[in-house]
């Protein structure tokens, strides 16, 4: 099993874990938010539990269907993040088809941060998986004559 796949495996790790957790009361305020930030819906954990299986069933299935799994969910992910870290709203709830465009009176900066930061970091690391790593750490091959 190449390091692409063992860490897709902890991707997968990581989901279930995402998952699990918003079932713990203890990390669970009186609002129903996860730490007290985040709004964790049944098609949150839906998306989560996903999101862990394709990197499961991939990491198993090849080094290419890891490597695929986190150029394409990498991708979809920072997106994600980026979109909502600018719009106020994400795409991959539906919350900029439903929402629109927030503004900063609606949701401060430091808020929207925090609240995406968890795509921001786990899509970013995943790209750099997939492009970076698995494309052999940046270095290419010198052409020969």
């Amino acid at each position: 099993m190449s390091l692409i796949q063992r860490l897709g495996l902890a991707y997968a790790v990581l989901f279930f874990l995402v998952v699990g957790i918003g079932y713990v009361p203890a990390f669970v305020d009186a609002d129903g938010q996860l730490f007290g930030l985040f709004s964790l819906q049944w098609y949150d954990d839906l998306l989560h539990a996903f999101s862990g299986v394709w990197a499961l069933v991939a990491a198993f299935v090849s080094h290419r269907a890891s490597v695929l799994y986190f150029r394409l969910f990498g991708s979809v992910y920072l997106f994600d993040g980026v979109l909502g870290l600018v719009t106020g709203s994400g795409c991959l709830d539906g919350g900029i088809f439903v929402d629109g465009f927030r503004s900063f009176n609606d949701i401060e900066l430091p808020v929207r941060f925090f609240a995406n930061a968890p795509h921001l970091a786990i899509g970013g690391i995943a790209v750099l998986i997939g492009f970076w790593l698995a494309g052999g750490g940046g270095r290419r091959p010198l052409a020969t004559a």
